[in-house]
């Protein structure tokens, strides 16, 4: 499939991590690697500079790929180093402190809190104007950043009107604003429709557009992949026109067990890598302003975001029409319309949504925690297949039920 050279550069890339690391017992959020910096720079040279676009009504320039508070520092390095500027769940850094190139040029970089509900989880958990404000200070202290950019509002709101009627995190967030420690509001916001944990859940489109409409946040995170949404499509281009910024999550349907399918693997066109192409559409064939995809290793930072803005090639598109193909077969969209029909109210959504921390990022102890954390198990399917009817993939919804069952339960 690939040249020679290009596989012994990646070997190379491989030996030379290895060795940066190895002995570091799995300290990678130490400062170590500060010592040697020489395969961050390899890699950004590899990588390029990543692009920069305006976010939301603050007109901020933004990499186009943002970078998490859980990325290993070797990664946070390589990301600086191609010019990354925004962290997302930058409050992951309490547990030791932000990383010192973070820290040393702190005006340079944009680092987002988020912050959950309290008294339970996504689901169940309340607001509270008190916790929300004590956890964003204690987050500034432990972090050491004196301040963030952004206050994230996670999982977002279950429907149009708990935007307008519980200003408890809204309330937090002017607080904080005014001792100068948070600068702008923000959320990551998933779909509730039909969920039997939530009352009157509504999808993460019509949350959205209430919240861009209220005028308080200035931009969301939410899911989004090829080959695209026809609703979400409506949404960001309704987002433009507000000036409400637009970052992409989870947009890497199925990747992981297409890279494990040697046989499908094997099809694509030469010179192909299903991430890049991926990151290629994503980033210049949407109206999305950025992006955040997990990568775990310098392999994958390379392979991932050296496609950050570059130009769609024909043989691409072929492999995204194949890749879709595939998808569309063994991937769920997370669109939630399946929701509304299952007479035994089973999160289906959720259960698939594990299902891809399990297979697609090989994170099998999350994948099993949060399905072990579902009061409907995918065991309660009967099999009417209702939930069918409205899968805009007509996918074979209750097998894939069973077969997660089968690998989380």
């Amino acid at each position: 499939m690939e040249n020679k050279n290009s596989l012994e550069r990646r070997n190379f890339l491989k030996l030379s991590l290895t060795a940066a690391i190895g002995g570091m017992a799995g300290k990678m959020f130490g400062s170590n690697w500060s010592a040697n910096p020489t395969i961050a720079d390899a890699v950004a040279r590899e990588v390029g500079k990543f692009p920069r676009r305006k976010l939301g009504y603050s007109q901020r320039e933004v990499s186009i790929m943002i970078g998490a508070g859980d990325m290993p520092t070797p990664l946070v390095e390589a990301g600086v180093r191609s010019g990354m500027n925004y962290w997302h769940k930058a409050n992951r850094w309490m547990r030791g402190g932000a990383p010192g190139v973070i820290k040393n040029n702190r005006e340079a970089h944009y680092c987002q809190v988020t912050v959950d509900r309290v008294g339970g989880d996504h689901y169940s958990g309340r607001f509270d104007e008190e916790e929300h404000y004590r956890y964003v200070k204690e987050a500034v202290r432990r972090t050491g950043l004196g301040y963030f950019d952004d206050m994230q509002l996670h999982y977002g709101y279950h429907n149009a009107a708990e935007v307008k009627n519980e200003r408890g995190f809204v309330r937090a967030f002017e607080r904080l604003k005014k001792e100068g420690l948070v600068k702008h509001l923000c959320l990551s916001q998933h779909g509730y429709a039909g969920s039997s944990r939530v009352e009157n859940g509504e999808s993460a489109t019509s949350v959205l557009r209430a919240v861009a409409e209220d005028g308080l946040y200035e931009h969301a995170q939410f899911m989004y992949s090829y080959p695209g949404d026809p609703e979400m499509d409506d949404f960001l281009k309704f987002a433009r026109k507000r000036n409400f910024g637009t970052i992409a999550m989870k947009t890497a349907r199925g990747i992981g067990r297409m890279r494990q399918d040697e046989e499908f693997m094997n099809r694509l066109p030469e010179g192909v890598a299903p991430h890049n192409a991926m990151v290629r559409w994503l980033t210049t064939e949407t109206l999305f302003d950025a992006a955040v995809i997990r990568v775990r290793n310098m392999d994958e930072f390379t392979e991932t975001y050296s496609g950050a803005g570059k130009k769609l090639r024909e043989k691409d598109l072929q492999a995204l029409r194949m890749m879709t193909r595939e998808a569309n077969r063994t991937a769920c969209r997370m669109c939630g319309k399946c929701q509304l029909q299952c007479p035994r109210q089973i999160p289906i959504s959720d259960i698939l949504r594990f299902e891809r921390y399990a297979i697609d990022d090989n994170d099998w102890n999350k994948a099993r925690r949060l399905y072990a954390s579902l009061p409907t198990k995918g065991n309660s399917c009967i099999g009417c297949e209702s939930c069918m009817q409205t899968c805009p993939l007509e996918m074979r919804i209750p097998e894939k039920i069973a077969r997660a069952h089968a690998m989380l339960g």
